[in-house]
């Protein structure tokens, strides 16, 4: 609860008595920065302070004379005051739109700090990152598009940006400074809290070989309610705990640069604000996709109650308007009915085959990729169809919901040459060029959301009440001459 001999002697007596009283608050977040001086030059240092499992932590951040007045009370409310103008500019944008949310935060980020460059940088489902949105100095290369293989930013550094949302490097070259620490404390400190925490050698010589000299790095982060994947469950009922890293606003400078806690701090409730607007835009997208399913969802049971199994193939709106798809199929007593693209009827008979004989506990499957899942009949299929949810609705019966490949370009950026290089262990790998890489995917389709499986679900299971009264031949025999 106090500061140790070995540490008071750092300080000038005010200094001590200021750092003291802010160690007896319950928040000492709330106090930052506290302007203390050093015993020995009485230069000005901001200290900035946070609680771990065994004391405090104070970062001490050299101020010149040119920050004392942003380091006031004054400076911080000024800082604040650009940031609510950057906010209600962004909360003026349409909604719908997040391409044009990201673009906008960029340019608000920028305008406040200054950087040559600022960028909002997305996580995909496989943790690889996109540039989805840039501004920056016009002699500057684009990095808009560019992908980033998952290990630029590896799972130890997404688990500091979520307990600490801001991230300053000033110079990467700098020496990292030695850490002062009670000689009562016998284990290492945790600096997962720290905002001036040094970077690893290794991220330091990415930046250099980058010609990045100065980075601010700020955490998105959204709730965790699968609002990207559509699990209805965990949206209805989300648990307050439930957050998640979206992705990062990252700033880039390429000559020295400190951007003052004042403004830091700003830009941080910036980001938390944009992280809110993001969540609403993100549940609203996931909201209209339910809508849509429950819409068709609805008329196919009138379908179904109205013409038995016949509707649901032959009017509109069909199973291939229940969820994004190329192609579909019902496959009812041995005969095939087909809609959009789909592999051969013999491909297809081939495929409950392989589900009864290999899934055959299992009322269905859904994969992006056919090959991935072992079908061995994949590549005879060929490039038409590479996606697959099923459902058994008889004992041997089945929907079929088919994608094609997401054949496409991406413009690889980051830690290697070569995405499929072979890892050799370490966390990161510095690239001597950066010149980019470019490769075409055709392995996968998109993946099936956790919404459109409960669609497919929900009408599996109905089509099996209509399906359990009609197992006689005769009736299987008027089905099939009316679905011709």
């Amino acid at each position: 609860l106090g500061i140790g001999s070995d540490l008071r002697a750092h300080f000038t007596p005010s200094s001590v008595n200021a750092l003291e009283k802010a160690f007896s608050s319950l928040d000492v977040s709330m106090l930052n920065p506290i302007i203390v001086h050093s015993s020995s030059s009485n230069r000005a240092f901001n200290a900035i302070l946070h609680r771990i499992d065994v004391g405090l932590v104070l970062d001490l951040e050299p101020l010149q004379p040119s920050d004392l007045a942003i380091s006031t009370v004054a400076g911080a409310l000024q800082s604040h005051r650009l940031a609510a103008k950057a906010i209600s500019r962004l909360q003026a944008l349409p909604a719908g739109d997040i391409d044009l949310l990201c673009d906008s935060v960029v340019e608000e980020v920028r305008a406040l700090t200054g950087y040559d460059r600022v960028m909002a940088y997305k996580f995909h489902e496989d943790e690889h990152g996109e540039v989805l949105a840039e501004i920056r100095r016009s002699d500057l290369e684009p990095y808009l598009g560019l992908h980033y293989p998952a290990t630029d930013i590896p799972q130890a550094s997404r688990f500091l940006f979520m307990k600490n949302r801001v991230r300053l490097i000033y110079d990467c070259r700098a020496q990292p400074v030695r850490i002062i620490q009670d000689k009562e404390l016998r284990q290492p400190l945790s600096l997962a809290g720290s905002t001036l925490r040094a970077p690893h050698s290794c991220h330091g010589q990415y930046m250099a070989n980058m010609g990045t000299i100065a980075s601010l790095v700020m955490a998105v982060v959204v709730n965790d309610n699968d609002e990207e994947t559509g699990n209805r469950t965990q949206r209805l009922n989300p648990s307050p705990k439930m957050r998640r890293l979206w992705g990062l606003v990252v700033c880039h400078h390429t000559t020295p640069r400190v951007v003052p806690f004042a403004l830091r701090s700003a830009c941080e409730f910036l980001m938390q604000v944009f992280g809110l607007q993001l969540n609403m835009e993100l549940e609203l997208a996931a909201q209209m996709r339910e809508k849509h399913i429950l819409r068709t969802q609805t008329l196919l049971c009138d379908m179904l109650l109205r013409d038995a199994p016949i509707g649901i193939v032959s009017e509109s709106p069909s199973i291939m308007d229940l969820v994004k798809c190329d192609g579909a199929a019902l496959y009812y007593g041995n005969k095939l009915w087909l809609l959009g693209v789909t592999p051969t009827e013999s491909q297809i008979k081939d495929l409950a085959e392989w589900l009864l004989d290999v899934h055959k506990d299992s009322t269905g499957l859904s994969t992006d990729s056919l090959a991935d899942a072992g079908y061995p009949g994949a590549a005879a299929i060929g490039d038409a169809v590479c996606g697959m949810a099923a459902a058994k609705i008889t004992s041997r019966d089945f929907l079929f919901w088919f994608r094609s490949h997401t054949a496409k370009e991406i413009k690889w950026g980051g830690a290697r040459h070569d995405p499929h290089e072979r890892d050799d262990g370490r966390k990161m790998h510095p690239r001597t060029s950066f010149k980019a890489f470019l490769e075409v995917v055709k392995r996968k389709s998109l993946p099936w959301e956790d919404m459109e499986m409960d669609a497919i679900h929900s009408l599996q299971l109905i089509l099996r009440g209509s399906f359990q009264d009609i197992d006689d031949s005769d009736t299987k025999k008027t089905i099939h001459a009316r679905l011709n």
